[in-house]
């Protein structure tokens, strides 16, 4: 597979993070902080600087997480396209022409899909019809629907 490159210390930090948030831990901990924030609204009068405290910081933390839960989804997105796509290679009557579909233009995915979802009406009629134990898989191979895939880059 050629050179792995180890995981940058941002991947590293905001995969961890992404985690460590994601616990009931870590809501309830937000829970406890706004809680305190609410009891100390008497000792600072309810002031200005009091609501200003928790504005900035919700809007803070709202800023930085965008980014770290960001930057996970699209490696994780990333990788399921890798492993989604070396499934397709793998598979004997798969349609290679799939590969890589998310670097396809609006237009070219708006006619696969149709093409898919004709297919998909297809199979239900046929079910339908004959009923679950008569319809069986699905394993004929449209050639001609092939190709029109293949033609796509």
């Amino acid at each position: 597979m050629g050179g792995i490159r180890s995981v940058s210390r941002f991947s590293h930090f905001s995969r961890w993070m992404a985690r460590a948030v994601g616990q009931p831990a870590a809501f309830g901990g937000a829970c406890a902080l706004i809680i305190l924030w609410l009891l100390s609204g008497p000792i600072f009068g309810f002031s200005d600087t009091w609501q200003l405290i928790i504005n900035t910081g919700t809007t803070i933390v709202t800023f930085l997480m965008v980014f770290l839960i960001q930057n996970t989804q699209n490696r994780d997105a990333e990788a399921m396209h890798i492993k989604l796509d070396e499934l397709i290679r793998a598979v004997d009557n798969a349609q290679n022409a799939l590969l890589n579909l998310e670097e396809l233009e609006e237009k070219d995915l708006d006619r696969i899909r149709a093409e898919y979802l004709n297919l998909a009406e297809q199979s239900r009629t046929k079910l339908r019809a004959t009923g679950l134990n008569e319809a069986g898989p699905d394993t004929t191979t449209d050639s001609s629907r092939i190709s029109r895939h293949r033609g796509v880059n």
